[in-house]
């Protein structure tokens, strides 16, 4: 029997080599291959060309009249010409880089081509020539995203293929009434007209059932996932009010109405039966930290262990130090577990931690390796959760008895997307920084602007402030931006030397060699730090009051705002210098919107729509998929629909046991989901 599940060496024509290259793709089953959609469409509608304007993209046909002509000069360059009869007109047809195209022309023999139209010379610089079974067909051509691996009519072929022999086990996963209310089609006729549409106005309605199909499958998901967690039985952490109160008042400061609303909603979820589960957002410098502290204090004078997950060991041992004084003379116990702890060293905590001795646990993921026992774990905290895997979050949940769970993160995401994206948690937001902290005052400066930033950066140096200096981001490769920030270090200590010393940070250094130089800046050894983006999170130097970073326009909105965010942290203006020579209108709108606000949630507002959703969230860490077809920002509305709609369908009384609804209860099955029905 067929089924969408079987892999896709079951078609014709693939085999080994071809499943690996297919597997590049992220294509392993039939169903796979189904749901890989077009990027975009190529209007393949034979156009009048009387009508068309010059530079405008065609899609012409016609009779070849005339014997194709190759041209090759230099390496690998070539220009194929050739005369076609379209109507009353003669045209020119112009192929560069293509000469394999030569046998595919025949005189008088029809052909299609596509390309732009030159009004003046009557001519299509071509760069697609349809293949002879696809020329007598019109309306919208699928593109799809493809590598070396595979080509464009390969991958068409194989859809084909596919869909010609799965399209009767295609199951239609939304609710009929969902379907009528919204005009949807059904999965089929939707997978169909994504891949083979007839005209632009089916593969627009396709598309529009596919994005809403996905964003309710995604929505309906993270609501089984959040009525599981009500369901699940937690630990009440029944903590006393006037010891808690007392810890407060003796903090050292006034606490802001932001923080403590938080506070609030968390000791109210620790209190509770079920099992919290809790994103807390704030900006940079917004005092997370204080609240993360108080509930680290709830939990512990109730009898309870607490954990808190950084991503770096520089953040854990930051954390480890700052919360060790904050605690300082009461009952909490603070240990650290990182890698590079010594294997005696980690027995022995190791030890303490299962007695029950340490009950505040900090650490790296090393917190949930299999050997680590935990007395009665209440608590887990994960700070910069969006940096940490969906099944690494899971594991430290796992360990103890259902503990409540905390996620901490310092990207700001827009509230109404935030509850969309993390629709398993609840969300609280810090939206107010602390009393008295100076706005960081940010400036943009042209690249030859150079000298005038650093005489800048001298006079804050003579002064006895610090500074980070981040090297220009090449591109997506360590170890060319490793080399950039060794020649931006040696050039910059030419120029600050004797008189500052002037350190090196990046991600090739060992962790011994990193917490060295963290440790010298921070002891102010020394002066200038020029790092690659290593130190984005976890960096904490009250002294530093300037970040210059290089080709600022090669970072994303909400990089530059979390580097800015590494100074600010005293009682001395700050200041933040980007040097940037943006070509681009996207990378002029960064560095304006870096100027004109502070504030994270604008910044994260404006990266979304410049950059679209993906990168605020950090999909590939968080868990937040990357869409197929919808637009989380561009379609939030239809997104927080389906958000409605799915928890509407698990209210529903006995909703699974409806035959209309079976394919969709299988497939949350198949996606591992406990489903709490009832």
């Amino acid at each position: 029997m067929k089924s969408l599940q079987d892999p896709v060496s079951v078609l014709k024509g693939v085999g080994p080599k071809r499943v690996a290259d297919l597997a590049t793709l992220g294509i392993d089953t039939v169903g796979d291959l189904l749901t890989y959609y077009p990027a975009r469409y190529d209007d393949v509608t034979p156009v009048d060309l009387t009508t068309v304007k010059d530079r405008q993209k065609v899609t012409v046909q016609g009779t070849v009249v005339s014997e194709p002509l190759l041209t090759r000069f230099g390496y690998r360059r070539s220009r194929l010409a050739f005369r076609v009869q379209v109507g009353q007109q003669v045209i020119m047809v112009t192929f560069f880089n293509q000469p394999y195209l030569e046998k595919r022309v025949e005189l008088n023999k029809p052909v299609t081509v596509m390309g732009k139209w030159d009004a003046q010379r009557l001519q299509v610089t071509a760069n697609k020539m349809l293949a002879a079974g696809d020329q007598e067909k019109t309306g919208a051509g699928a593109v799809y995203p493809v590598n070396k691996h595979i080509r464009q009519a390969t991958l068409r072929s194989l859809i084909r293929q596919a869909f010609d022999e799965y399209q009767n086990v295609i199951p239609t996963l939304l609710p009929k009434k969902l379907r009528d209310q919204y005009r949807l089609m059904d999965r089929r006729e939707m997978i169909h007209d994504l891949h083979f549409p007839q005209n632009a106005g089916l593969a627009k309605a396709a598309r529009r059932t596919a994005a809403y199909e996905e964003f309710f499958l995604f929505q309906l998901r993270l609501q089984v996932i959040r009525q599981a967690n009500r369901q699940a039985s937690g630990n009440r952490i029944l903590y006393h009010n006037d010891e808690l109160k007392k810890f407060i008042a003796g903090i050292g400061f006034e606490l802001t109405g932001a923080q403590k609303r938080v506070v609030n909603e968390i000791c109210r979820d620790l209190r509770e039966p079920y099992q919290m589960n809790r994103l807390l957002q704030g900006d940079v410098g917004s005092g997370k930290t204080i609240v993360a502290a108080i509930a680290i204090y709830a939990t512990i004078s109730a009898g309870y262990q607490a954990a808190l997950m950084a991503p770096t060991e520089i953040l854990a041992a930051q954390h480890a130090e700052k919360l060790s004084k904050v605690f300082a003379g009461t009952h909490v116990h603070v240990g650290l577990l990182t890698g590079s702890l010594t294997a005696k060293q980690h027995r022995e905590l190791g030890k303490a931690i299962k007695t029950g001795a340490i009950n505040l646990i900090i650490g790296t993921h090393a917190l949930i390796q299999d050997d680590v026992e935990y007395a009665n774990l209440g608590l887990v905290i994960t700070d910069e959760q969006h940096r940490f895997g969906v099944n690494q979050r899971q594991l430290l949940r796992e360990k103890g008895n259902n503990p409540d769970v905390l996620a901490m993160t310092a990207t700001p995401i827009p509230r109404t997307l935030a509850i969309t994206a993390y629709g398993e948690m609840d969300v609280s937001v810090i939206d107010e920084l602390p009393a008295g902290r100076k706005p960081i005052e940010t400036r943009w400066l042209k690249v030859s602007q150079q000298n005038e930033a650093l005489h800048f950066l001298s006079d804050q140096l003579a002064a006895g402030a610090q500074a980070y200096i981040v090297s220009p981001l090449i591109e997506e490769s360590e170890a060319l931006d490793v080399q950039n920030a060794t020649d931006l270090y040696n050039e910059l200590a030419k120029y600050f030397e004797p008189a500052y010393k002037v350190g090196l940070l990046h991600g090739r250094m060992s962790g011994d060699e990193k917490d060295a130089v963290m440790h010298d800046f921070q002891e102010g050894k020394i002066q200038v730090l020029v790092s690659t983006t290593v130190i984005e999170v976890g960096v904490d130097n009250p002294n530093a009051t300037v970040m210059m970073i290089y080709n600022a326009d090669r970072f994303g909105l909400a990089q530059l705002h979390q580097l800015r965010g590494r100074v600010g942290r005293g009682d001395r203006q700050s200041y933040c210098l980007l040097l940037a020579d943006p070509k681009t209108d996207e990378g002029k709108a960064r560095m304006k919107t870096m100027i004109e606000t502070n504030d994270g949630f604008v910044v994260a507002q404006k990266d979304m729509e410049l950059r679209g959703a993906g990168d605020v969230l950090g999909n590939k860490q968080s868990g937040v998929p990357d869409f197929k077809v919808g637009d989380p920002v561009g379609d939030l509305k239809m997104l927080q629909i389906a958000r409605q709609d799915a928890a509407d369908l698990l209210r529903t009384p006995h909703w699974d046991e409806q035959d209309d609804n079976q394919p969709l209860v299988l497939y949350l099955h198949r996606h591992q989901l406990e489903t709490h029905f009832d």
